[in-house]
């Protein structure tokens, strides 16, 4: 392939990326598959990338300190994303993990985990190789700032705390867990405290991201923000 060829490649792929940031509970999920299915795009969780890590991690009592151990870990660990959007499954090491990777326990070791350098530059390798043919959605906490900094539409959404729970606990009632409102948002400030001040790739705004509130806002109207953003500097409107 020509330079010229090359570029150009590179410049369609950038512009068919999107990704969308933001802490825990602000609708990140549903937006990010409901935005994928009107675009066609792919969705790539890369959250659950760092979950299904974490679980692993606790599986085989491995020291969440130890840099070594965590790449060892990550080299020969295999995740696999399968089924469509709406019923995606989480396959890790052949076992379906979907479930529980979304215990509030893993989510706090997610955030640990992910803070170590090993496991960082070997979920973002991972997460790039998926991007490499452009069309993703992709959601996580750094997808805007480290892992595809070039993408041509980046969003962040946030949500006031209250409905950041409240959000949290019907979703956790939709895989059969169940918790108090209190707890969920004592975990939440925990987590967002760790993912905010941590030294490698901390959740934070990309300085080219538009910021959406998503406080009173259904999903519906979320997205038709998001997609009015996407078609207008496509030329579309």
């Amino acid at each position: 392939m020509t330079g010229k060829g090359f570029r150009q490649k590179k410049e369609k792929c950038r512009k068919e990326i999107i990704t969308i940031d933001g802490p825990a509970g602000a609708g990140k999920s549903t937006v990010s598959k409901m935005l994928a299915r009107h675009l066609h795009y792919l969705y790539l969780d890369t959250g659950a990338m760092y979950r299904a890590v974490a679980l692993k991690v606790r599986q085989e009592g491995v020291n969440p300190e130890d840099e070594a151990a965590l790449e060892d870990l990550c080299q020969n660990i295999k995740i696999i994303f399968q089924g469509d959007d709406e019923g995606k499954r989480i396959i890790l090491d052949g076992e379906d993990v979907t479930r529980k990777i979304r215990e509030p326990a893993i989510g706090w070791m997610a955030s640990r985990v992910s803070m170590k350098r090993s496991v960082r530059e070997a979920m973002v390798r991972l997460q790039r190789k998926i991007g490499e043919k452009g069309k993703i959605v992709a959601e996580g906490r750094d997808t805007g700032t480290v892992v595809f900094p070039d993408a041509r539409y980046k969003f962040f959404l946030s949500a006031e705390p209250g409905e950041r729970a409240r959000r949290r606990r019907l979703e956790l009632v939709g895989t059969g867990l169940s918790l108090k409102i209190e707890e969920i948002e004592k975990e939440m400030a925990r987590r967002d405290e760790q993912d905010s001040s941590r030294e490698l790739a901390p959740l934070r705004r990309a300085t080219d991201a538009l910021l959406i509130d998503s406080t009173g806002l259904t999903p519906e109207e979320v997205v038709a923000r998001m997609l009015q953003v996407v078609r207008k500097e496509d030329g579309q409107l």
